[in-house]
């Protein structure tokens, strides 16, 4: 609310200023009018310009102003040697005072903009690897970050120590973000977008490291390459990555495995509502979803395609991939069958 107060005042004093402007430059109701207009249209970029001044780091806001200001400085020396003798002729002094202070201001912004985040990124890449107390660092791989659930679980500050996201890494989603495919490209952004978020949060120590191996070729190489260096941890969902990582003595947090090991117990005998959504595999099965995503395999659940039954739980399967639950409709009794395994990544 307060916010809106304050724009509503930011339009009302730049148009009256306008106005009261305008109509001293050239006394006319028509020109006062044109002032007005044109105040709010200066209110209107300077909340455009706040908008875009908030997206920046601070580091990046610091070096823009001091470029600003150096570039200024320079327009004024500029102006106070070589155009000295146009003091007396204003009409050509003004004009060009004012394009040489658009210019260098212009230049000087530029610069400093770029400046500041160049040594944002040099103290990023400065900070030592020392690792040595506290808990062992957890280091992020390409798949979880665009996977996007490492910025919920960091922010429940369920996880210790410093996450570490090698450059290797960025340079591998700056790739993937600026991919001719579509699909990569959106990931890229993603991991990117995730990343800046997980730097914002409070509990979240990020520390981004320039280190790379150039004799090894390979992202996954490289990942274990740093984990046994700082002797940390890798958080990943790739499957493979997390079997070669553990057959070379890497810890590894698996995001799969910590979110299957979330989901909700369900034992033989337990009753649920669900709604029948496709058929399956086997001649008279159903296929229902619980909403954290577990597939329910449903014995004779086909002739109740599109509608909501209550079941019972027959059995469940649990493999390293995930959980699958075998059920029954309630209204049926129990008979012996063999379960028909359904692979968790298929599609039907």
């Amino acid at each position: 609310m307060g916010s809106w107060v304050l724009r509503i005042s930011l339009f009302l004093v730049c148009g009256v200023s306008g106005y009261v402007f305008a109509a001293n430059v050239a006394p006319s109701p028509s020109v006062g009018v044109l002032g007005f207009f044109g105040g709010l249209i200066l209110a209107a970029l300077t909340l455009l310009v706040e908008g875009e001044v908030k997206k920046l780091p601070l580091r990046s806001l610091l070096g823009s102003l001091a470029g600003l200001l150096l570039g200024f400085i320079a327009a004024t020396l500029i102006y106070y040697i070589f155009l000295s003798r146009l003091f007396d002729r204003p009409f050509l002094a003004l004009p060009l005072a004012g394009g040489l202070y658009g210019i260098a201001g212009y230049i000087g912004l530029r610069i400093g903009l770029k400046k500041g985040e160049e040594l944002q990124g040099v103290a990023r890449k400065s900070a030592p690897m020392d690792f040595s107390n506290g808990a062992s660092p957890k280091i992020l791989d390409t798949s979880v970050i665009i996977d996007g659930r490492i910025s919920d679980i960091t922010e429940t500050g369920f996880l210790e120590g410093p996450l570490v996201i090698p450059q290797f890494v960025l340079s591998e989603l700056q790739h993937i973000a600026d991919s001719s495919d579509p699909v990569k490209r959106t990931r890229g952004k993603r991991g990117l977008d995730v990343l800046h978020h997980i730097q914002k949060q409070v509990n979240a120590g990020v520390q981004i490291v320039d280190k790379n191996y150039p004799a090894v070729k390979d992202v996954d190489s490289k990942l274990i390459q740093l984990a046994k260096e700082v002797h940390g941890k890798i958080i990943t969902n790739d499957f493979n990555l997390n079997k070669v990582a553990e057959l070379q003595g890497i810890d590894v947090l698996n995001i799969n495995e910590l979110a299957n090991s979330l989901k909700p117990v369900v034992l033989p005998g337990e009753e649920m509502n669900v709604k029948i959504l496709k058929e399956g595999k086997e001649m008279g099965q159903g296929i229902a979803y619980l909403d954290d995503g577990t597939m329910i395999v449903v014995d004779n659940g086909r002739r109740h395609m599109g509608k909501t039954i209550d079941v019972v739980v027959t059995s469940v399967l649990q493999t390293p991939a995930g959980r699958m639950i075998f059920a029954r409709p309630k209204e049926e009794p129990p008979r012996d069958r063999k379960e028909y395994y359904y692979p968790l990544d298929s599609e039907f």
